[in-house]
């Protein structure tokens, strides 16, 4: 099976190379939108927009690199009339191979109206979204299972990479639910005899759906994060109580110290003049004192479990 010379699929096309395959005479708008080069990750909007004997789409295809742990958009516009389906790949500006449609264009059958060809294109498209919310919570667990043993710096790094792709993935997938949703709705659709039949709009609905539960796990993805998040920040806060603990420990055993020698340290003259004491009572009082003062006071302290 495949989709034969009904869908036309270019690659970076010169303007030349696009006037030619297209069907028909598209608008000035449309055709600028065509032969723009890519842009940054989530530009421009996924959108549908029907122009009466043609559709006109931009959908942003979100690919995983598993092996580099990357996250790359590829931009892929089409056309469709009644007869052909013509999409435009854009090559990714960061360097990354482009996507190319081969399992959607495979799923095609010969018989089957042109509009299910863009359905297996937006079904691919949706199977790659829920591809990467799925690799995303294989970062979130590993996240989780680390939080303990990594640095801090290490995982505040890993929470702001996972929070922008969370953004990035946002801002492209629900334009491209909204966009599924005008077909389902019956907004988008060719003047004269109807294209996207009830069957059609039924898979379309399938694809929206998939749409939906990728939206929905992206949503519990970004509540993850936030109690990752929340956990670091509260482990950080432990460790910085355990530390003001042994300080004020530390401070608190000097204190009857402080005290003592403070006492028998003052310049008063019955102190200095007027006090004879044999050699045994400077280690009983000046020195025994002061360790039985520290020893007490730790014992207290461990009996109060302030330790």
């Amino acid at each position: 099976m495949g989709a034969g010379e009904r869908w036309i699929d270019l690659l970076d096309p010169t303007a030349d190379e696009l006037k030619a395959k297209l069907p028909r005479e598209v608008h000035d708008r449309a055709l600028d939108q065509l032969l723009a080069p890519a842009q940054h990750e989530d530009e421009p909007r996924p959108k549908l927009e029907s122009h009466g004997d043609y559709v006109f789409g931009v959908f942003l295809v979100p690919v995983v690199v598993a092996e580099e742990d990357v996250i790359f958009y590829q931009e892929i516009d089409l056309v469709m009339t009644r007869d052909v389906l013509v999409t435009i790949r854009k090559t990714p500006p960061d360097g990354h191979p482009p996507w190319h449609p081969r399992a959607a264009q495979e799923a095609c059958r010969p018989d089957e109206n042109v509009a299910m060809y863009a359905y297996h294109l937006v079904d691919d498209i949706a199977e790659n979204f829920l591809d990467l919310v799925d690799a995303l919570n294989e970062e979130i667990d590993e996240l989780e299972d680390h939080v303990e043993d990594w640095t801090a710096e290490q995982v505040r790094m890993r929470l702001s990479l996972l929070r922008h792709d969370l953004l990035h993935i946002r801002r492209t997938l629900s334009p491209t639910r909204d966009a599924i949703r005008e077909i389902v709705d019956n907004r988008i659709e060719f003047s004269g005899d109807e294209v996207f039949t009830h069957d059609v709009e039924l898979n379309f609905g399938n694809a929206y759906d998939k749409l939906l539960r990728a939206a929905d796990n992206l949503e519990l993805a970004r509540d993850l994060v936030a109690g990752v998040r929340d956990y670091h920040q509260a482990k950080i806060a432990n460790d910085q109580n355990d530390v003001m603990k042994r300080l004020a420990v530390l401070a608190t055993t000097f204190l009857p110290l402080a005290f003592l020698t403070g006492f028998f340290g003052q310049n008063f003259a019955y102190l200095v003049n007027s006090i004879e004491t044999p050699e045994w009572s400077f280690w009983l009082l000046g020195v025994g004192l002061e360790i039985a003062a520290a020893i007490g006071l730790f014992v207290l302290m461990k009996w109060r479990r302030w330790l």
